[in-house]
């Protein structure tokens, strides 16, 4: 099994009908994650090298659609919150690279309602996009791997 850098990889082992893990999402959204999906206010320091930048909501949101669960938020300096999945008491989060070595306290966090995040339309946009390269990335693979 490769290793990888976002925080509860380790425990992530919940799968959708198709088989796929949160593992197999992260290494999907890796390909996917572009300026245009990242949070306009941070798409001026979003680099390749730092692909999951400003992806945290839209990311969590279209994790949620797949494997249900809740989306929590930790609260950052400005006043911003920072999303992650939890999963029938797993927690990851596919974003969580963005911080670097930072250590963040996934305890005690506030719930997040994608009708709250949602209220501004670019979020929401950029979900719709995100999820929509998504499906249809996935589409590709099972049409070219049928059997994976």
């Amino acid at each position: 099994m490769s290793e990888y850098k976002f925080y509860g990889w380790q425990t992530a082992d919940i799968t959708t009908e198709n088989g796929m893990t949160p593992r197999d999402y992260y290494d999907l959204l890796s390909d996917i994650w572009c300026a245009d999906t990242c949070a306009p206010r941070l798409r001026n320091r979003w680099s390749h090298e730092n692909k999951t930048l400003g992806q945290c909501s839209i990311t969590a949101f279209l994790i949620q659609d797949v494997f249900g669960g809740k989306v929590y938020g930790i609260l950052r300096p400005g006043g911003n919150y920072h999303c992650f999945n939890v999963v029938n008491d797993i927690v990851f989060d596919l974003t969580s690279e963005q911080f670097g070595d930072e250590v963040l306290d996934y305890t005690n966090c506030v719930e997040q309602l994608r009708e709250v995040h949602f209220v501004k339309e670019e979020k929401r946009l950029r979900y719709e996009y995100l999820k929509a390269i998504t499906d249809e990335a996935i589409a590709i693979k099972q049409i070219a791997c049928p059997n994976e």
